[in-house]
Formats: C-alpha cells, sequence, structure tokens
C-alpha cells in the first residue's frame, strides 16, 4: 500500500467526502467519497498561483479508515520537523480544501515509498492531530456559498496556508482548541459528511437508481399550513397558510420548543427533512438553518430497541467513531449555542407501542432537551405530546407546485414537453386526487414523459397495474444490456409477497417492515433480488441496540404494500367456500387508513368486489361516497356509476371540517365525476371547511389543503363558518372581491351562495365597473351573516349589500368577548339598528338605576339598550352549588324596564337570581302596563316552574314546563326559600311528581303537631305526598331531629329515599325508634360525611357501601379505593397513551 493510499485513509477522519461530487452522475455514489491529496513538486510557498488542479492533484478513493491495516506514521509534529522529516498541510487550492505534503529532499524522485519509522503509541496522536487540521480546514471552507449540486465552496484565495496557524470555524488556530472544542469540529462535521451522502441521492422514479439528484435540485414546495399558537394541540382548531418550509422554525405564531409536521403517506416529510439538512451543511441564505450550530436528523424506522437517542446519534450519523463518545454528544448537544433535532416518520417508528420508557418518549413529553428546538415528522399524532407541542401539515401539490416541478426535474424550459405532461394529467380525472400525493406526482411526471404509448385510465387500479409494469419493463430493458444480472421472474406470480404485506398492514399496530433475512427466506433469493432491483423494495440498515448491523427491508411508498395485500384480499375472497367474516378480514383496516386496498381489491376482480361492496355498505352506507369510489373500480368505467352519482347530487352533498381526508378526497372526485358528465348539483355545503377561493387555479380550497378544482355544475354553495366558540381568536376568513366574483364566474351554474358564520369578511361593497354583464343578467343570490349577526344580501344593480334581519348578540362571560360584543352593541345602537335579542350568558351582575345601565359580573356596563327587543339574562341552571345569589329588587326590575325602550321580553334564567314576589300595582309606570312587556323567571330551565309577572295585579302566575323530571333545590337565602316554598305549592296542587327535593344548609327542624319542615327563614314546608327523595345537605342533626326526620318521611308516603350529605348524623340508632312503615316501604336511608354509609333499619347501624353503588346524582365523592381505583387506571392509561 503506498503512502498516498495510507495518507488518504488517516486523514480523511469518519470516510466521508473533503471534494465535490456531481448529483446527476451515475458515479455520484463513488465521487461523494474522493478525497484530494495534494503531492507538488516544491514547497508550499514556492508554489506558482497558476499550477493547475490536474497537475499537481491526485484522487485517491477513500475506504473506510482500518487502522488495523494501517502502517507506521512519525509521531512528529509538522511545527518541529526539520532536515529529512516530512511536513503534511492542507491548504486551499481555490476549489477545494486538500492535504498537502511535503516530501523530504530525498524523496522528492519517489512517488510511492512507504513512510519508515514504527508503529507506536504516539503515531495516533500524531493522526487525531492531523485529522483534526483537516476537519478545521473543512469546517472554515464550508462557510462559503452552496457550489451547483450542493457541495460547500470554499474561499476562492488560492494563497498556500499554514496549517497551525489557520483559524478554525471556531475562531482559534488549531493548536490553541481544547480537546472538547476538537471534539465539537469532529462532530459537526461527521454529521455534514452523513448528510450530504443522503441529500445528494434523492431518487425520484425507484427503478431508475442510476438516475440521482441532490435534494436542492427537485425539491418542490407544496402547500404548507399550521395550527396557530391560540389554538390547542389537539383537535380541529383552525389552520392558516404558512407560504414556504422556511417559516417554520422562525414564525413566532409557531415559536416553540417541540413541532410536529403531519403529512399523508408521500406528502414529502422526509425530503423536506434532507432540505433542511442541506440548508444546515451549506448555509443557505435565507434559510432558518444557515445559523444553527448543531443539526441532528434521525429517521424513526431505524431506532428499533435503543433507547438512548444518544446511542442512536452515535451508531447512525457517527459512524461508531471511537473519538467522540455518548458522553461527548450530550455535552455537545446540551452546550451548544443552537441546536435543532430532526426526527422523521414516528408513524414508522417500530418501539411507539412499546411500554418501556425511550427517550423518544421523553423528548415528546419534554422530559428531556427541554430546551432544544425538537421537528417530529409524522402521519398522525403521537399519543402523548407535550402541552407546548404546536402543529404543522402538508397538503400536497397544486397546480402551481407540479408545474415547478416538471421544469425542475423533468423537462426544464421545454413548455412542449410540460403541456404534453399536464394535458396526459387532464385526460386522466380519476388521478387527479392521487396526483395531489408529491410521491405519485413524481412517478406520473417521468413516466408520463418517458412512455410515448401512456393511455388514458378508467380507474386507480387501471392506473397502478402500469406503473407496475413499467417498473418490470425497465428492469427486463436493463438485464439485456451487457454483463448485467439477469432476472427471469414472472412479474404476474408474486403470492409470497402478497401475504407478507396483507399480514403486515392488517395489523393492529401496522409494521410494514421485515428483516433482510426473513423476507429473504420467505420470497427467495431470486425474487426478492428481482424485486429489490426494480425498487419495489428498498434496504435500509439498522442497528438494535446490543447489535449487530442488519438490514431492513420495506416497500418504497405504503401504496405498493397496499396493492400486494389487495391481491391477498382477492385470493382469500375467491377461494371457493371461503368462509372467512368480511368484518373479522378488515377488523384493523379503516378505510380511511388503507383506502386504497379496499379500491385495488375492488378493481382486480368484479366477484370480489360485489362482497367488499355489501361490506361497506352495511358498514358505510349505502350513499356513502367512498362506496361509490370502490364501485368505480369495480365498474372500470365511470358510466357504471352515473346513476348513484346522479342520486347523490340530487340531495345536499356535505363536506365537513370533521371529516377525515379520504372522505373529503372521495367526495371532491365524486363532484369531479359530476362536472365531467354535466350532473347539476343541487346543492353543496362546506361545513366549518372552506378555507378560500383560489382566483388564479380557479377552485376552491378546503381548510385540510384539498382542493375542488371544478365545481362549474353547483347550483347552491352553503357555506357555513365556523362559531365564535369553535374559532377562538382567529381573525376570520376574508373574501376579497377578486375571489367573490372568480365564483361566480368558475361556478356557471350557480343561482344562490350562502356564506353563513360570523367567521367570513366580505368586501363592503363590489363596485359596478367590476360586474360583468353576465352576473347581473344571472342575478345570483348573495348573501352573508356579519360579526354582529346581521344578514346582507348583495344588490347586483349598485353592488352595495341590503340588511335583511335584525341582529342578535352574545355576552359571555369572559372579560375579553364582553369587551369585543359591547363595541359591535355600540356600532349597531349607534346606526340606529334594532336589537333583536341580547343574551347575557351567566354575566348579569345588577342594574344600577342610577345611572341606567346593567353592570356585568367582570365590571364592565352595558349602556346600549336602547333598541333591545328582547333580553335573556342567562344563569346557572344545573345541578350543584350556585355561583352566587343576585337579589333583583323591584326598583332595578322596573328600572331596567324603563331604560330598555324597545323591550318586548325579559326572560331570568337560572337559580341564581331571585326577584320579588310582587310589585305592589302603586309602584307601576302606567307606560308600562301598557307596553305589557312579558316578563318571565325560571329557576331551573325546563325542568319545574316558568313565573310570569302579571301586570294587572303585580303577581306571577305559574307554568309548569317539566319534561316529566321535576327537581326543586332550596337554599338558605330568605328570598330562595320563599320562590321555592311556592314552587312546592304549584307543584303539589297540579299532582305533579317531584323527584328529588334538596335543602341545601336551609333546613332547620320538623314541627312536631304538624310534621311540617322548618326551614331558616321560618317558612314551613307541609307533608308533600308527590316528593320522591328527601336530601338534606350541609346541616347536622341530633338523634331526636333525626327521629323526627325519619317520622316526616314516614308521612310522605311517595319517599323512597333518604339522604343526608355532608351531615353529622346519630352513630347509632334505637331500632325500636324508627317507624315500621319505613320499613315496610324499604326506604333507603344513607348518610355521607367522609364516605357512603347506608342505615340498616332492622339493627339502627350504619353499613358502608361500595363505592360503585354510590349515588352518581350527587356529582361529587367517593370512596378511596375508587380513588385508588382511579390512580391506577391513570397509571395504566399513561403506559398505554402512544396507542390512542
Amino acid at each position: 500500500m503506498s503512502w498516498l493510499q495510507r495518507a488518504a485513509r488517516r486523514y480523511n477522519p469518519f470516510g466521508g467526502t473533503s471534494g465535490r461530487s456531481s448529483s446527476h452522475s451515475s458515479q455520484h455514489s463513488h465521487q461523494s467519497d474522493i478525497l484530494h491529496i495534494q503531492r507538488p513538486l516544491h514547497r508550499a510557498d514556492e508554489i506558482a498561483p497558476s499550477t493547475s488542479r490536474d497537475e499537481s492533484m491526485i484522487e485517491v478513493t477513500d475506504d473506510h479508515y482500518d487502522a488495523s491495516t494501517d502502517e507506521g506514521m512519525s509521531a512528529t509534529d509538522p511545527m518541529e520537523q526539520t532536515g529529512n522529516e516530512e511536513r503534511m498541510d492542507s491548504v486551499c487550492t481555490g476549489d477545494d480544501w486538500v492535504l498537502q505534503r511535503h516530501p523530504r529532499p530525498n524523496e522528492l524522485s519517489q512517488d510511492t515509498q512507504p513512510i519508515p519509522g514504527p508503529s507506536t503509541s504516539s503515531h495516533s496522536v500524531e493522526h487525531l492531530r492531523q485529522s483534526q487540521r483537516l476537519i478545521g480546514y473543512q469546517a472554515r471552507a464550508s462557510s462559503g456559498s452552496p457550489n451547483p449540486v450542493g457541495g460547500a465552496a470554499c474561499s476562492q484565495s488560492t494563497e498556500p496556508t499554514e496549517g497551525p496557524h489557520t483559524m478554525t470555524s471556531l475562531g482559534k488556530p488549531l493548536h490553541r482548541l481544547t480537546e472538547k472544542q476538537k471534539k465539537k469540529l469532529f462532530f459537526i462535521e461527521a454529521l455534514k459528511t452523513r448528510y450530504k451522502v443522503d441529500y445528494d441521492k434523492v431518487q425520484p422514479i425507484p427503478y431508475i437508481k442510476d438516475r440521482l439528484y441532490c435534494v436542492d435540485k427537485v425539491y418542490v414546495e407544496g402547500g404548507f399550513e399550521f395550527m396557530p399558537t391560540e389554538q390547542v394541540t389537539r383537535g380541529s382548531g383552525s389552520w392558516e397558510r404558512l407560504e414556504s418550509y422556511k417559516p417554520v422554525f422562525s414564525d413566532q405564531r409557531i415559536q416553540s420548543v417541540r413541532r410536529i409536521i403531519e403529512g399523508d403517506p408521500g406528502y414529502g416529510k422526509t425530503t423536506l427533512t434532507l432540505q433542511f439538512a442541506y440548508d444546515w451543511c451549506n448555509r443557505v441564505e435565507g434559510s432558518p438553518m444557515r445559523d444553527v450550530e448543531v443539526l441532528i436528523l434521525l429517521r424513526m424506522r431505524q431506532l428499533s430497541g435503543i433507547r438512548s437517542i444518544y446511542r442512536a446519534i452515535e451508531v447512525y450519523l457517527l459512524g461508531s467513531d471511537p473519538r467522540v463518545k455518548e458522553a461527548d454528544i450530550a455535552a455537545i448537544i446540551g452546550e451548544s449555542k443552537s441546536a435543532i433535532v430532526i426526527l422523521d416518520g414516528y408513524d414508522e417508528y417500530p418501539d411507539q407501542h412499546s411500554r418501556r420508557v425511550t427517550d423518544i418518549r421523553r423528548i415528546l413529553k419534554l422530559d428531556l432537551f427541554a430546551n432544544t428546538p425538537v421537528i417530529l415528522t409524522t402521519r398522525y399524532l403521537p399519543g402523548y405530546l407535550a402541552p407546548v407541542t404546536k402543529r404543522v401539515r402538508l397538503t400536497g401539490f397544486d397546480e402551481i407546485a407540479r408545474d415547478e416541478y416538471i421544469r425542475k426535474a423533468v423537462v426544464g424550459e421545454d413548455e412542449i414537453a410540460l403541456s404534453s405532461i399536464k394535458a396526459r394529467l387532464k385526460e386522466n380525472p380519476v388521478l387527479e386526487d392521487l396526483c395531489q400525493v408529491p410521491l405519485v406526482f413524481v412517478m406520473f411526471a417521468h413516466i408520463a414523459h418517458e412512455n410515448k404509448d401512456f393511455q388514458n385510465f378508467k380507474s386507480v387500479t387501471e392506473f397502478f397495474q402500469y406503473m407496475i409494469r413499467c417498473f418490470h419493463e425497465h428492469l427486463k430493458i436493463k438485464s439485456k444490456e451487457l454483463n448485467t444480472v439477469r432476472y427471469s421472474i414472472d412479474e404476474n406470480e408474486h403470492a409470497a409477497l402478497d401475504k407478507l404485506a396483507f399480514l403486515a398492514i392488517s395489523q393492529e399496530n401496522q409494521q410494514i417492515t421485515w428483516r433482510r433475512t426473513g423476507m429473504r427466506k420467505q420470497l427467495g433469493r431470486d425474487f426478492y433480488e428481482t424485486y429489490l432491483a426494480s425498487g419495489i423494495l428498498v434496504e435500509e440498515e439498522v442497528v438494535p441496540e446490543r447489535s449487530s448491523r442488519g438490514v431492513e427491508v420495506r416497500f418504497y411508498h405504503k401504496l405498493f404494500c397496499e396493492w400486494y395485500a389487495a391481491h391477498h384480499i382477492v385470493y382469500i375472497l375467491s377461494q371457493p367456500g371461503q368462509s372467512v367474516p368480511l368484518n373479522e378480514l378488515f377488523r384493523h383496516m379503516k378505510p380511511e387508513d388503507v383506502q386504497y386496498v379496499y379500491r385495488f381489491a375492488c378493481g382486480l376482480n368484479r366477484d370480489v368486489s360485489s362482497s367488499i361492496l355489501q361490506y361497506l355498505e352495511k358498514s358505510q352506507g349505502r350513499s356513502n361516497r367512498f362506496t361509490l369510489l370502490c364501485l368505480l373500480e369495480q365498474s372500470g368505467d365511470v358510466k357504471g356509476i352515473l346513476g348513484n352519482v346522479r342520486d347523490m347530487c340530487s340531495q345536499t352533498v356535505n363536506i365537513k371540517e370533521g371529516d377525515n381526508r379520504m372522505l373529503q378526497r372521495s367526495t371532491i372526485q365524486l363532484l369531479d365525476i359530476a362536472a365531467g358528465h354535466g350532473i347539476l348539483v343541487s346543492s353543496l355545503h362546506l361545513d366549518q371547511c372552506f378555507s378560500k377561493f383560489d382566483v388564479t387555479n380557479a377552485c376552491i380550497v378546503l381548510r385540510s389543503g384539498l382542493r375542488l378544482t371544478n365545481p362549474k355544475t353547483l347550483k347552491v354553495l352553503r357555506v357555513s363558518g365556523r362559531t365564535r366558540e369553535t374559532a377562538g381568536d382567529s381573525k376570520g376568513i376574508e373574501v376579497t372581491r377578486e375571489e367573490l366574483l372568480g365564483l361566480f364566474r368558475t361556478c356557471g351554474a350557480l343561482t344562490e351562495i350562502r356564506f353563513e358564520g360570523r367567521e367570513f369578511l366580505l368586501p363592503h361593497s363590489v363596485p359596478t365597473e367590476m360586474i360583468p354583464p353576465t352576473l347581473k343578467t344571472r342575478n345570483i343570490i348573495v348573501s352573508y351573516e356579519d360579526r354582529r349577526g346581521m344578514i346582507h344580501q348583495l344588490n347586483w344593480d349598485d353592488g352595495h349589500w341590503q340588511t335583511t334581519n335584525e341582529p342578535s348578540l352574545r355576552i359571555p362571560q369572559e372579560e375579553l368577548d364582553q369587551k369585543w360584543a359591547l363595541e359591535e352593541l355600540a356600532k349597531v345602537t349607534t346606526d340606529g339598528i334594532p336589537v333583536s335579542c341580547i343574551h347575557l350568558d351567566r354575566c348579569f351582575s345588577k342594574f344600577d338605576v342610577t345611572n341606567a345601565c346593567i353592570v356585568l359580573t367582570s365590571g364592565l356596563r352595558v349602556t346600549s339598550l336602547k333598541t333591545v327587543k328582547v333580553l335573556n339574562v342567562g344563569g346557572f341552571t344545573g345541578t350543584g352549588a350556585i355561583p352566587s345569589d343576585i337579589e333583583v329588587t323591584r326598583e332595578e326590575l322596573l328600572g331596567l324596564l324603563q331604560t330598555c325602550e324597545t323591550l318586548e321580553e325579559i326572560r331570568f334564567e337560572g337559580r341564581e337570581y331571585s326577584l320579588p314576589l310582587s310589585i305592589p300595582a302603586e309602584l307601576m309606570p302606567p307606560t308600562l302596563k301598557t307596553r305589557n312587556i312579558k316578563v318571565s323567571y325560571e329557576r331551573r330551565r325546563k325542568h319545574g316552574v316558568v313565573h310570569q309577572l302579571n301586570w294587572d295585579d303585580g303577581q306571577w302566575q305559574h307554568q309548569i314546563t317539566s319534561d316529566g323530571s321535576v327537581r326543586v333545590d332550596i337554599f338558605q337565602e330568605e328570598l330562595d326559600q320563599q320562590w321555592g316554598k311556592k314552587e312546592l305549592a304549584v307543584l303539589s296542587t297540579a299532582g305533579v311528581s317531584i323527584n328529588r327535593l334538596e335543602l341545601v344548609r336551609s333546613f332547620s327542624n320538623i314541627i312536631d303537631d304538624t310534621q311540617s319542615i322548618i326551614l331558616t327563614s321560618g317558612c314551613t314546608i307541609p307533608v308533600l305526598q308527590t316528593v320522591q327523595e328527601l336530601w338534606i345537605q350541609e346541616t347536622d342533626v341530633d338523634l331526636e331531629v333525626f327521629l323526627k326526620i325519619l317520622s316526616y318521611t314516614k308521612e310522605c308516603t311517595e319517599i323512597t329515599d333518604l339522604n343526608f350529605y355532608y351531615c353529622e348524623a346519630p352513630d347509632k340508632v334505637d331500632p325500636e325508634m324508627i317507624p315500621p312503615l319505613l320499613k315496610e316501604r324499604g326506604v333507603a336511608v344513607d348518610w355521607f360525611s367522609n364516605r357512603w354509609r347506608h342505615l340498616d333499619l332492622d339493627t339502627g347501624n350504619w353499613k358502608d357501601e361500595e363505592s360503585e353503588e354510590d349515588d352518581s346524582d350527587d356529582g361529587t365523592g367517593g370512596t378511596g379505593s375508587e380513588s385508588e381505583s382511579s390512580e391506577d387506571e391513570e397509571s395504566e392509561e399513561d403506559d398505554s397513551d402512544d396507542s390512542e
């Protein structure tokens, strides 16, 4: 071995790239590992600037360094070498940093003489020094501008530089760096070397393995959306558009140490992470990665059994280099000024359902890397997330992104070829949805460009059959070339692969990767090698913890797994006399997760598809849109389902925000079919899912990112927005004049469009000069509801809106929302617009008679009351404790009625309000009598009595509103007790059954003579024969009173339950003192202080009840065992929360 080869091995520290590589060359994978070693004819300070690279450079292919076969080298420091000792320095040639050897004088004519000297322990020290020197220069060189193929260009200075005196990327000469700083340099350069290998070998067409690209040459941005900071991490909050991938790190609205990038399979999540890596390695201008010090990028599918994140970094990114250990990695990341961790493919993480605590779970829960930004890419959300996690999602390719990719990676500036590819996509409308998936569109574009016999497809199954055939045909052509491997496997025989795919995809927790040895054994070596060479299968190296390196195999994309799994389903269902229940066969295969399994199976075999369609009709419904798409695959022709499509379009077609993407896509595809065949859609309802109208592409964009590209046959379009509760602090959706007019022009059959909900912001007017004459003649009905609840309709004659209703307004409990509502109310009142109703939702405090205004619980005041027609004062109407007791005096009530000049009705609903028992006639102003305002009071809405004021005598008239379940609660306030007594009398007189009477801190005693209950205010409640349960709460009773209560219960013949809740009761009762009638009627007597106990009427003793027998209606409490059980369940939930 020559000194030159040994030097090449020694001075490339991690076996990575030091020179350039062409990402478009078939030799790319070898060129990326070339190390340039310069051997000049003179000393470094005598090299002429004109010396060409070809004359002074020798390129040596770098194998991985193997210390066991290396020969000795002088351990003398280059700065101290004299005489015949040689020097090795790094210099810049104008293109790359390279190693420069200064030979001994007696060695100038010898090119391959071995370097003398024994191998000593000091040898490794010198090796380390010289390697560090090279890395220091590489680090400095990497700060230059990116070159055309993604490598880092160095400084253009041609002056030779002495290694020991060169400034490193840390701002110090190499010989002054500490060991920790040197390790950091090793670490960073090893990461860049690793990432470059990955981002320089992007392979758009899996079966064309000699066509590799640098990611920057083919990466095209699809759609990006984010959920704003104000939204909850889980759930269906609003999504807003991001213009690029770059703001993912910099946008203040999604600033967090935890971000998730979501996307369906094939949407470019992994490609995006490679673009991040490219930006970091090359310090791309304008990229948020430019100033990041350390970037960690790991593929989660490779982390099987690896619990330590530092172990994963060491194994996959450093190649187990001995100079940087796990502890060093932890220190480097922890002490870095800026570090980012990217974990790619959580949905492919083998240990996501494991109960073992791994670093991945700790990272997601913010227990590890708490201050380090982490990005997780995934198809679905993990079961455990830190509350600070923010969400970004990829929405696929629109037409602009498709055109950009075709130009960038397929046809260049050839506009004719571009038009040809686009025309082929339009000729295949069944592929429109599928080609929103970037990975599928990339394959479509290349195949459509290269195959002149590209045909029109009637179904997705047909297209996939054609694509698989292309894979195999390309392999056959390559096999015919000279000195190539011959493959002779029949492409139609793949039963073993079908079964493997089915078993993987039909599991509850899908894991579609296999160990190479096992898969090769099951499939057979020849079959395996054929499908590997075709690109349908892909190998990937993995290193399980405490195991040697291995290789796992996966399909190029999940769609291929679904394709072969569908073949196995067809095989099972086509067997004579097969008896496998379909609900068992498809138990873990939800259509929203594996929709193409169903569609492929229906397209592969018409007989089998009948069984599958029957199953889908039972589980999804006959008119379900997905069922119709499967029917399309079965018929192989759109004409076969046109009748079904007409039936669907004759009714209202709904697309909801809560629908999964599969269902939304299915609906859009069917609407495209309807438009293509001139079928009118009577009404389309976009329920909380409308995002905007894309004027450029003439299509409706949904919140999910999906697009309705062909809405020309819509008759009525109804666009519902979210309510203020579900919209949160969203600023609303602005619909511009251009969007509105573009929507009218695109929807040629449109007769009406309605924007419902206060989320939409439409233009104040549409100038008449902007309105095309054709739109005026069509006279489309256009209406919308503004934030004040007012409905407006567009007048086509002058382009202005006409108001068609009176607004209503709700004022909630939150102070910020109250301010917004009061501003809107002030605007309406100033404009003199009548307000149909104001609803004060649990926020009424009092009426300020002096200042003639309503005071809210926040302290804010409602002064704009002159135009209100109905005032609804809502309060607490449920069970449990009352927030507060609010007494509305006669003066307040009359003052409120006089201030609201247009008031027609006022309603008080809730137990916290206590109104006067009557209003003397002399206090009533004559004007109020003549206005005859409806004043009503309901303590428990729909479960008791409504009281309405009679203006003739000032008394209340009573109306029972029970729906069969009446409950009366009486509290300690005197006025509340008087109202409670009045309601009991009304109900008792009417013979209405009272299922529960609760005396909350209001019970005092029992009158012996009349057996009546005395309340704390002195009010009395006689014996009631319509009460079923009596509850005495938060009032201690002694033995004497306890026995009186038992006697009262005996007189109330309908009582079945007597409960003492949070009371002190006697510990034991003499059974002789217990009325025998209670035993005969089987009355249950229960007592709760710190646990539930039941009175044994035979012995007079209290017995503990089981926690599961507790009365759930009290809404509280439980035994200690119940709490412990809850804790156990919570612990189990924490262990298995990743399976949600």
